[in-house]
């Protein structure tokens, strides 16, 4: 009687197997979705995706099924976009079709489409709008952004100074300085690098980027579902986004015990001000949950993305001692040691700006781009994207597209001088990725390399007790963010 219940419950399982993976097939058969390797029922195409090669795997599906194709993570598909051309015609030719922003669970289950990230629609245009209007015209009468970051500068150098030339990892000073910058700008102030709150936010942030960088949050991502039932490291990130919102709560609510609307002193005024502006119109997306999740959103994007590419700045001008030194030669000619660099200086210096632009494009910090979404039913290339499908524009494919670069994989900052050593630019240079969501924070971040890395090589000449070949200076994945490997240095005043 058991051997027969037995043998009767494995033929249900086989015959409703069976029957899944018919109705799958049929299904998945139907949709004029681009090509793509063959999807297991419910679990997708995870076989085909290395654990901690995400990257890696995405690029030589490319090229087995083409720089368009479809995958599926879980039951759901994605659609890959890995070529410069691809790219451009889907973000820029349909830039409003493509502007939608894709699911990241990791993120989405405190976000839940709120923030100038995570939002789309009418509602994202206006809070976009907004946002970029108050950075580009923040500071007038006050403090302009450039003037904090010079500020910031100079406390980085003095920081620097403090280690009397002793070898040491630079991560946690480039990691303080870019944050304190976008302190200044949402905060109205700047912290001591030894400041307790100072130290927990950075703690905080940096908890969560690992997190939802690692496998686990990869999992996460390819399947939400079932990972929300499975304990784990990626539990935390709701608890340290929690957090991390409290914080930002305290200095909002600070400053509307002394909010002005006629002096406004940071970001946090700017909103609170248009919120009263719009506390009568119910669909105003100038309220609370918005104006936390923005300033989260701006931080997330500004501090780990440009203090990474710093990191990997220094390590390359360690390996090419013949370009820090061509570097320093303009600096001196241009800005001399006796004033700090400013912006204005960037237009009369091509040699740095394409060093800088170089370092951008070689390093790759963020080469998955962070996934859109079609706000509608799309044709693409013969193919019909349903609406809400999300898109992966992979900005790697871009920048190392041997058709836009000489030697894509190999650091080299004649990809943006012309024969005649002026600044050249390239289209397929996308670091910040192109199209309607381009990031907000493009002119800072520029601002923020150019004048931290011009103080560093003004002031200092870089050394180190370790010989770094070329191998090293190659970004390294983890997760889905490109980190350089763990190095000391020592900074020699000029």
């Amino acid at each position: 009687m058991d051997t027969a219940w037995i043998f009767t419950l494995l033929l249900s399982l086989l015959i409703s197997g069976l029957l899944i993976f018919s109705t799958w097939n049929q299904m998945y058969r139907k949709r004029n979705l681009p090509p793509g390797p063959t999807p297991v029922p419910l679990f997708g195409n995870i076989l085909q995706i290395n654990r901690g090669e995400m990257v890696k795997s995405l690029l030589e599906l490319g090229k087995k099924y083409g720089p368009v194709y479809t995958l599926y993570f879980g039951p759901s598909p994605v659609v890959v976009l890995c070529g410069y051309k691809e790219i451009k015609e889907a973000l820029i030719n349909q830039a409003e079709e493509f502007s939608g922003r894709g699911r990241l669970p990791t993120l989405d289950q405190y976000f839940k489409g709120f923030g100038i990230s995570f939002t789309n629609g009418e509602e994202w245009k206006q809070l976009r709008r907004f946002s970029l209007t108050v950075l580009r015209n923040f500071g007038m009468g006050k403090r302009s952004i450039e003037e904090r970051i010079q500020e910031e500068a100079q406390f980085m150098v003095s920081e620097i100074r403090s280690y009397k030339e002793k070898p040491f990892d630079p991560t946690n000073i480039l990691v303080q300085c870019v944050s304190n910058v976008i302190c200044s700008i949402v905060f109205g102030k700047r912290y001591e690098y030894d400041n307790k709150d100072f130290q927990k936010l950075l703690s905080l942030f940096q908890a969560v980027f690992k997190t939802a960088s690692s496998s686990w949050g990869q999992m996460m991502n390819i399947f939400p579902i079932i990972m929300n039932h499975i304990p784990g490291p990626h539990k935390k990130i709701m608890k340290h986004l929690n957090e991390l919102n409290s914080f930002i709560l305290e200095r909002v609510k600070e400053n509307e015990k002394t909010l002005d609307a006629s002096s406004q002193r940071d970001l946090i005024d700017s909103f609170l001000v248009k919120m009263q502006q719009e506390k009568k119109n119910p669909t105003s997306p100038f309220h609370m949950k918005n104006l936390l999740d923005t300033f989260l959103s701006i931080f997330f994007a500004g501090t780990e993305t440009v203090s990474t590419t710093l990191r990997h700045a220094l390590m390359i001008l360690l390996v090419y001692p013949q370009i820090e030194e061509k570097l320093h030669e303009e600096i001196h000619r241009v800005i001399g040691q006796n004033r700090s660099p400013n912006i204005e200086d960037r237009s009369k210096m091509p040699y740095t700006d394409a060093v800088i632009h170089e370092v951008q494009r070689f390093s790759d910090v963020i080469p998955m781009s962070v996934p859109h979404a079609v706000m509608s039913d799309v044709e693409f290339r013969g193919f019909t994207i349903p609406k809400g499908t999300n898109i992966y524009p992979l900005l790697c494919a871009t920048l190392r597209d041997p058709e836009q670069f000489a030697t894509p994989h190999k650091f080299n900052p004649n990809h943006f001088l012309d024969d005649n050593g002026c600044f050249k630019n390239n289209d397929a240079f996308m670091p910040f990725s192109t199209g309607k969501r381009l990031c907000i924070g493009e002119g800072l971040a520029r601002m923020e390399l150019f004048l931290f890395l011009t103080n560093i090589v003004q002031n200092f000449k870089l050394h180190s007790e370790f010989q770094f070949t070329e191998a090293d200076i190659n970004p390294k994945m983890k997760g889905f963010a490109n980190y350089p490997i763990d190095y000391q240095l020592y900074f020699v005043p000029r």
